[in-house]
């Protein structure tokens, strides 16, 4: 009898499908099996890319003139850590009573990707595969996501971009890291009074480490600069009909482009602004214009990782990959909708 067998990213994830699908079996080493289905889980990635030195074993060592390193066919491998499991995937996967593959990876390229690695080191053949797209982990939608299920070619583009970032992240970590470590790796050791070492390059995590290194350089040369302002009030207080505003030059001001003033709205010295307190101080002020109007905003756009990171962050002061771990948890206990998603937007 034929069975279809369902891949997915988690454990966690792969029991969801299985109470779904009513799996009422005992969790085998690595797998679920019914009657007619197998349900087997990755474990994150099961593949890598391989290093320099499975290439050539000479590249093992650093140095100048093997670089720039460019493979003309690249090169995988099967993580050590992890090896077990992917045994347990490719003896199901090419079981000669599966006839139908259902791929419930994440939603998204990083889950697109997970997958193909572990496809392309098995080498699937006469399998008819189809792809589980969902956007969150109810009944109803898993249901959907199998019953709606395409063929898996028609994600080929997807499965395209995965790979070509990871080359990218490959080339210029694999590159630069060597490149820097050759020419600084010394004189960083130095400095920091280490025997040796190796300079890390990424397309991410330098750049971000950029970032970071900017904005300190801002915080530790900030200067604190007092300056004064002058707030007035106006109206009946004791009747409390009364307002406050703060004073800020204009085109008409005597104070326009005086040097004593800080900015637009302050002086520089104390005895400055106390002085002009006190120009100001038998005049009467004068309501000259009051400008009234209605502003129309637009709901704002869903989170998307990014945002609700940045937000986490602002509001409860926890870092960005607790933040991940949280709404992981939330997504997979049905609560929200798939968290590494780039959409704003609910589609149609």
């Amino acid at each position: 009898m034929a069975k279809n067998i369902l891949i997915t990213e988690k454990p966690s994830v792969a029991m969801e499908f299985a109470k779904v699908l009513n799996i009422n079996t005992s969790r085998k080493d690595g797998y679920l099996e019914a009657d007619n289905w197998i349900i087997t889980w990755c474990v994150g990635h099961l593949v890598t890319m391989s290093y320099p030195e499975k290439y050539d074993e000479k590249l093992k060592l650093w140095r100048l003139d093997t670089l720039p390193f460019i493979p003309e066919e690249y090169k995988y491998e099967v993580i050590p850590s992890v090896q077990k499991q992917f045994n347990t995937i490719q003896s199901l996967l090419t079981r000669d009573d599966v006839s139908t593959i259902y791929v419930a990876t994440d939603s998204g390229r990083e889950g697109e990707y997970i997958y193909r690695l572990v496809e392309q080191m098995i080498g699937i053949k006469n399998k008819d595969r189809k792809r589980v797209w969902i956007d969150s982990q109810t009944e109803e939608e898993i249901k959907r996501g199998i019953r709606e299920a395409k063929e898996l070619d028609q994600y080929d583009s997807l499965a395209d971009s995965a790979y070509l970032r990871a080359k990218e992240d490959y080339l210029i970590g694999i590159n630069f890291s060597r490149l820097l470590t050759i020419i600084y790796g010394r004189r960083a050791a130095k400095e920091l009074n280490q025997e040796k070492i190796s300079i890390s390059v990424g397309r991410v995590m330098t750049c971000v480490l950029g970032m970071v290194v900017s904005r300190e350089r801002e915080i530790r040369n900030f200067v604190k600069v007092p300056y004064y302002k002058i707030v007035g009030e106006f109206g009946n207080k004791e009747e409390n009909k009364y307002f406050k505003a703060e004073w800020k030059v204009t085109d008409n001001s005597s104070k326009k482009d005086s040097v004593k003033l800080y900015n637009d709205t302050g002086f520089k010295k104390e005895q400055d602004a106390k002085a002009f307190i006190m120009e100001l101080k038998d005049k009467k002020a004068t309501v000259k214009e009051i400008k009234k109007s209605k502003q129309k905003e637009n709901a704002p756009l869903l989170f998307n990782l990014a945002e609700i990171q940045n937000e986490c962050t602002k509001r409860f002061k926890i870092k960005p990959d607790e933040t991940l771990e949280i709404i992981q948890n939330l997504y997979e206990k049905k609560l929200v909708t798939y968290p590494r998603t780039d959409v704003r937007v609910i589609s149609t």
